[in-house]
């Protein structure tokens, strides 16, 4: 795998658009999938589901991208290839970071603008920037074991 998705992850993450976003893109865009609903459907995964603390959005991000190649058109087709590279990528993100929770892994609640003051203030989006990184590399890699 080539290191040309995760580093445009990080380009489109100062570009202006947020985790789950440009992971969602880069992964896409190294697929060759284009759609009008790419990054669209991302939004409300950034920022830890919309600044909930929840999932890392560029956990999210990665998950949706690996679906646009393991996922499913019809309820006859099988849960397992995405269900199973899922928890992979879970599974790895947490072993390489400690969890997949934004606001374990950012230690910060985005929720209000106190929060978001400090998010900016502490520099926080450059660690922001290695998740939505290294994101992308999982998903990529767990996409080429998929294909192969």
């Amino acid at each position: 795998m080539s290191e040309q998705a995760p580093q445009r992850s990080q380009e489109l993450f100062r570009s202006g658009f947020f985790c789950a976003e440009s992971v969602l893109l880069a992964i896409a865009e190294s697929q060759g999938i284009q759609s009008d609903l790419i990054p669209r459907i991302a939004t409300g995964f950034c920022s830890g589901v919309s600044r909930t603390g929840g999932m890392c959005g560029a956990v999210s991000g990665a998950i949706m991208g690996i679906n646009l190649v393991a996922g499913r058109n019809s309820p006859a087709e099988p849960l397992e290839p995405s269900f199973t590279l899922t928890q992979e990528l879970i599974s790895r993100f947490e072993k390489q970071f400690g969890s997949a929770n934004c606001r374990q892994l950012i230690a910060c609640d985005l929720a209000g603008a106190a929060g978001q003051r400090y998010f900016m203030e502490n520099h926080l989006m450059e660690r922001c920037m290695e998740y939505a990184r290294e994101a992308t590399r999982m998903a990529l890699s767990l996409i080429d074991e998929f294909q192969a």
